[in-house]
């Protein structure tokens, strides 16, 4: 009876191991990598330029890579928006600082830098694998899809931006902020020294 069971299990165990093997390493190499915004972002776009070869190379697979750009227009909106909304925290009665007395508070955004990188790059390589497989490869007219793309990215965007003048934020920082000392900040509280 102890056979039976011991030579199943000895069968599921190297598997396992060289899983666990291989997900510590990925992870390693993930942790390593994540100091080196611009050379991730160039690795990205990278794979982006192979996929991009392999769709053109085909001539096919025009769904597989609309699906792909709605998804990483998803992406996109989740890296431009604030963790917090502010129109939902408007309802509660607390709001985004309008003054230079108010106090600050860091913009803070819903889907952080590398996992919008690690997103975008695991949905490249998965589109890449798909274009291998002719089932995907649905006959369609891309100019339209193209089209229709281009207006929900135009038309997503244009929301998004109103949603920033409206609120009054901005998704980048342009560098480290700097304190200019007592005369800045005399001027702009409305005191002046005579």
């Amino acid at each position: 009876m102890e056979g039976v069971g011991g030579d199943g299990a000895s069968a599921v165990a190297p598997l396992a191991k060289w899983r666990d093997d291989f997900s510590r390493a990925f992870q390693y190499y993930l942790d390593r990598s994540t100091p080196h915004p611009v050379q991730r972002w160039l690795g990205a776009l990278a794979v982006a330029a192979i996929y991009v070869l392999r769709v053109y190379y085909v001539q096919g697979f025009y769904i597989v890579s609309y699906g792909l750009g709605i998804y990483i227009l998803n992406l996109l909106i989740g890296f431009l928006s604030p963790k917090i909304d502010p129109e939902l925290e408007a309802l509660d009665g607390a709001s985004l600082p309008t003054k230079g007395s108010d106090e600050f508070r860091p913009f803070i955004r819903r889907l952080p830098e590398f996992k919008f990188w690690y997103s975008i790059t695991k949905a490249l390589c998965v589109a890449f694998i798909m274009t291998f497989f002719s089932v995907f490869d649905v006959p369609v007219f891309w100019p339209i899809l193209l089209c229709y793309w281009m207006v929900l990215f135009f038309l997503t965007m244009k929301r998004q931006i109103m949603h920033m003048i409206k609120y009054k934020y901005i998704p980048f920082s342009i560098g480290k902020q700097r304190y200019t000392g007592k005369k800045a900040s005399a001027s702009s509280s409305g005191l002046t020294k005579d």
